[in-house]
């Protein structure tokens, strides 16, 4: 297999299982004609409805601290081009993804319809609101800018799972944070690398 982003080891990423599932998703698959040939660049890359498909350094770090285990039910808010959700599919169970654009949330069925994914349960909707049907979730990713953690959210994740997340920190600064929910709902919250995202709508 060709070695896609060569620079993730040397950014610090070491989860081989996150490695392998980032690299056997085509990316060019999940952007437009035109940005085809630069599909492999360490960047993100805007996609329909102003919005991107992640760096893939940032997919890779945001899906290696989430440690997903094989039997994992994971909730992702936004699923955009649905490469982030090709990650998650092939490292855990099931996987249920949110999004609010129509046009991205069918787009992104396409794709993963294309490459064979059946593990997968999509919904159109603000992802603030969680789904309640398939809850309590092992792990929950925010791939969007949010002001706070929605409240939702936290009732849907099970004891001792995370929540990775995308919060603004101050007018200029934004970061991404690692939720344990731990007993008795209390949260141990952990600031982590500064990012930059679209905003959660």
């Amino acid at each position: 297999m060709k070695n896609h982003y060569p620079c993730l080891e040397v950014q610090g990423i070491k989860e081989k299982k996150a490695l392998k599932a980032i690299r056997s998703l085509p990316r060019e698959l999940f952007v437009s004609q035109e940005l085809k040939e630069i599909a492999y660049i360490d960047s993100a890359l805007p996609i329909d409805c102003k919005q991107t498909i992640s760096q893939p350094f940032i997919v890779a770090y945001m899906t290696e601290k989430l440690e997903l285990k094989p039997n994992d039910n994971v909730l992702e808010i936004g699923t955009g081009s649905g490469f982030q959700t090709g990650v998650l599919a092939q490292l855990a169970q099931e996987v249920c993804t949110i999004e609010i654009y129509n046009e991205l949330s069918k787009r992104a069925q396409q794709v993963l319809n294309k490459l064979c994914f059946q593990n997968i349960n999509y919904k159109v909707g603000d992802g603030k609101e969680g789904w309640q049907e398939f809850a309590p979730f092992d792990k929950i990713i925010v791939t969007a800018l949010a002001q706070e953690i929605p409240s939702n959210l936290i009732n849907q994740l099970k004891t001792n799972g995370k929540l990775i997340i995308p919060l603004r920190v101050n007018e200029n600064e934004d970061f991404l944070f690692l939720i344990n929910k731990l007993e008795n709902n209390k949260l141990e919250k952990q600031q982590l690398i500064q990012i930059r995202f679209v905003n959660l709508v």
